[in-house]
């Protein structure tokens, strides 16, 4: 089984994107952080703008509030950068059927996002 990280990465490769993995383990603390407070990757390709992305599996929603919520968020949008939430969910090949796969849902968070501009 893939992580939702290497479903994003894989996908955003096969689209010619260079991407990096920006979240780090903090031994001390037994945690995961992210880049900025919200950003598990960084993927950039010329002629475009550089993207950070928050990956899960669950509750994509309450992690787009997450990214609305930081301060680091606004800063990195007004920055030049794009900014995406993927939520990986298993979905059926064929309805009635029993083969699944999995599909990303992507949501991106924009300075429209933010009433006080």
């Amino acid at each position: 089984m893939t992580s939702p990280t290497q479903r994003s990465i894989k996908m955003l490769k096969d689209d010619g994107w260079e991407v990096a993995i920006v979240e780090k383990w903090n031994q001390f603390a037994k945690i995961r952080q992210d880049l900025f407070g919200f950003a598990d990757l960084l993927a950039m390709r010329p002629g475009d703008k550089p993207q950070l992305i928050q990956v899960t599996t669950t509750g994509i929603a309450s992690r787009i509030d997450k990214i609305k919520n930081e301060p680091r968020a606004l800063t990195a949008l007004l920055s030049g950068f794009d900014i995406y939430g993927h939520g990986w969910r298993k979905i059926k090949v064929k309805r009635g059927g029993k083969a699944m796969r999995w599909e990303p849902r992507i949501i991106q968070v924009t300075k429209d996002d933010y009433p006080c501009l």
